[in-house]
């Protein structure tokens, strides 16, 4: 969908970031595409979030390493933050629930950090992890890596066995960090 012109593309992160995603894209001049995880998530917002397409938001502050999310892996990357500073990693977690038009100030600003991982639920190919990789390439190249689903066929279980199946949970999230920083 971000290869369509002119096509905005959200991919909320919790039930509360969904509705107001859907608020705002009714508001939207445009065509929009909403993307909807259809596993059950902790709820990461409050009713005062306040959500701007093509603005992301800075979750969890860190100068280590930072993991930018989408949708469903918002929820993970916390819980890597979580893991990671117990091994004296600081992990600046970022939210990215608009990835087109992508906001380059927040990526920039999480490039700081020396090392980017990315998280979706999503083929790496065309999703987050690509929209990152562009924002870097062009403005502030920067080591990173992409979690997502890689260029293959997508199989039918039960979400959390394809969350593992895909090596798409907050250990992998880790894993890919503290290989970055050996």
């Amino acid at each position: 969908m971000r290869a369509l012109p002119n096509m905005t593309v959200i991919n909320p992160a919790d039930s509360v970031e969904a509705r107001k995603a859907v608020r705002a894209a009714a508001l939207h001049k445009g065509p929009v595409y909403l993307r909807f995880g259809r596993l059950p998530v902790e709820t990461i917002f409050d009713e005062d979030y306040e959500f701007e397409i093509g603005k992301g938001k800075v979750l969890k502050e860190g100068t280590d390493a930072a993991i930018i999310a989408t949708g469903i892996m918002v929820g993970e990357a916390l819980k890597a933050a979580e893991i990671l500073e117990k091994d004296g990693i600081k992990a600046m977690v970022v939210n990215i629930h608009t990835l087109k038009p992508i906001d380059e100030e927040i990526i920039l600003k999480a490039a700081e950090c020396g090392a980017i991982v990315t998280a979706e639920e999503h083929n790496v190919i065309g999703g987050l992890g690509s929209a990152v990789a562009e924002v870097l390439a062009e403005k502030k190249p920067t080591l990173m890596r992409r979690i997502g689903i890689k260029d293959e066929f997508g199989q039918s279980g039960k979400p959390q066995e394809l969350l593992k199946l895909y090596n798409l949970t907050a250990e992998d999230i880790v894993k890919a960090v503290k290989e970055m920083k050996k």
